[in-house]
């Protein structure tokens, strides 16, 4: 069985999770330049067995797609070419860093680490793939 790996996709900066090879528990993997976000991809999927890319999609309030969603959906376009054997699940972000924010707080991190921006991305897109996770046992997908 192959890992899920989860995207956070943002203009500057993407944060990357994924879950350990039994697809039980997702940890964070790392921040990424966006403009370096392929080849990364490119090289983790080189050497890691991924079964599946679940990309945050950012939703609106009211469930819309929100203005970042066309950036996202362009990447999504160039990932379907790259791994056209790679299920590519959209899911909803909404509330994500806010949650992260949250989580850094409530695990003791100081303020001034939890400034850096790449550490809400990154822990962002372990909130996308836990809780895609969550869903996904509770649905039994």
């Amino acid at each position: 069985m192959g890992r899920i790996l989860a995207i956070d996709y943002g203009a500057k900066r993407t944060g990357i999770a994924v879950t350990d090879s039994l697809q039980i528990i997702a940890g964070g993997l790392t921040t990424v330049n966006t403009s370096q976000l392929l080849v990364f991809l490119k090289n983790y999927i080189a050497k890691e067995e991924v079964d599946c890319i679940v990309i945050g999609m950012p939703m609106t309030m009211k469930g819309d797609p929100s203005e970042n969603a066309c950036r996202t959906k362009r990447f999504i376009k160039i990932l379907t070419q790259e791994f056209p054997c790679k299920p590519i699940v959209q899911y909803d972000e909404r509330f994500t860093s806010a949650l992260a924010h949250r989580a850094m707080i409530d695990s003791g991190i100081g303020k001034k680490a939890r400034q850096n921006k790449a550490l809400v991305d990154e822990i962002s897109a372990t909130i996308i793939l836990q809780s895609y996770m969550e869903e996904k046992r509770n649905k039994n997908i």
